[in-house]
């Protein structure tokens, strides 16, 4: 039965199991509410709706039937298991979800995914959103990645929505990139040349360089976390399901950017306002200042990896790398570790070309 809410004319509504809020005034059609109360989205709506540019028929999105992979997402969307993910990593996924309960069911069809019963959404229907994508693999990838999410928590003994997990035997695309570019030594000296010490690009840059770490990390990076020569802080990817705290020594270049740099009380980096950046807004700041040194196409995360490509061509071990860059498994750095032991060999190997000549001579 709906309830009445406490903001004037809002009430909730459970009747088919998946909570949603409408406007509804005496008189007038119910309008139904994107989001949860206290959220911008919300807000938004429920003013609009209060002052009359919002009506029933501009309203978004329809209301799912019960049995349907829409449904089964919007389920999905309201337990633990989505509720505990990254605010980065929900909102991703809840767009390629959306993505996908929008897609036709054939070219041309009227009929969207977001009908198809649970029944009816198998193997072959995940394998047909995935090549839609073939053109761009690792978007490709993500929709196969959030169907498993789904149908891992729909089948667990505890929910039971789903018999089975029709993502589970469907592969990934093999990526064709290695990913975001590593700087390369001559790159970073361009950076430099354009933003010298005591900037805070050059302050943002060797945090990354120095340490390791993700953007999300860094522009978190305070004196509170130093203490005798160490930087000691939670890493944010995963930190709410399977926290790494890493505790690294500061290099001795690292401390002298960080002394002849201005800082906030907080955080090392401020906007312009005198506030610590969110994660997106120093990717904005950080791509301009790379576009300045005529490096448009390095990034942030360029830095992580050629920070991990410096200790793999000085001889450090896949867990001694690990243990800076916080990885847990040694997949992805035994990318680094494995082209850095394929120059040393063959360096040591063309060594051995010599001239029969010189053999003798020797």
């Amino acid at each position: 039965m709906p309830k009445k809410f406490s903001k004037k004319y809002i009430v909730e509504d459970t009747t088919d199991g998946v909570l949603r809020f409408y406007f509804r005034r005496r008189g007038q059609k119910k309008i139904r509410l994107p989001g949860i109360p206290g959220t911008d989205e919300f807000n938004k709506a429920y003013y609009a709706a209060l002052d009359g540019t919002l009506t029933a028929d501009r309203i978004g999105p329809k209301l799912s039937t019960t049995g349907t992979l829409r449904w089964l997402c919007e389920k999905y969307f309201q337990s633990a298991d989505y509720i505990g993910l990254d605010q980065r990593t929900r909102l991703v996924r809840k767009q390629i979800i959306e993505h996908i309960w929008a897609e036709p069911i054939k070219t041309g069809s009227p009929k969207r995914f977001e009908d198809v019963p649970i029944s009816a959404f198998t193997a072959k229907a995940v394998r047909v959103l995935r090549d839609r994508k073939a053109g761009l693999p690792e978007a490709g990838n993500g929709r196969v990645k959030a169907m498993r999410a789904v149908f891992n928590w729909a089948t667990a003994k505890d929910v039971e929505l789903a018999l089975t997990n029709p993502a589970r035997d469907v592969g990934y695309f093999r990526s064709k990139t290695d990913g975001f570019h590593t700087w390369t030594e001559a790159e970073l000296e361009m950076f430099e040349a354009r933003h010298p010490i005591g900037s805070k690009a050059r302050l943002a840059m060797a945090l990354m360089l120095y340490t390791g770490q993700r953007r999300s990390d860094i522009i978190l990076f305070g004196r509170q976390h130093v203490s005798n020569g160490q930087i000691k802080f939670t890493q944010q990817k995963n930190r709410k399901r399977k926290p790494i705290t890493l505790e690294l020594p500061i290099h001795p270049d690292l401390q002298k950017i960080i002394d002849a740099t201005p800082g906030g009380n907080l955080t090392f980096l401020i906007t312009e306002f005198n506030k610590p950046f969110t994660a997106n807004g120093f990717g904005t700041y950080f791509r301009r200042r790379c576009n300045e040194a005529g490096l448009p196409h390095c990034s942030a995360h360029g830095l992580r990896k050629v920070a991990a490509t410096r200790l793999a061509n000085h001889g450090a071990s896949e867990h001694q790398i690990m243990s800076v860059t916080g990885h847990t498994t040694s997949k992805e750095v035994a990318r680094y570790t494995k082209a850095a032991s394929q120059r040393r060999l063959a360096k040591s190997a063309m060594n051995l070309m010599t001239k029969p000549e010189e053999e003798e001579e020797t």
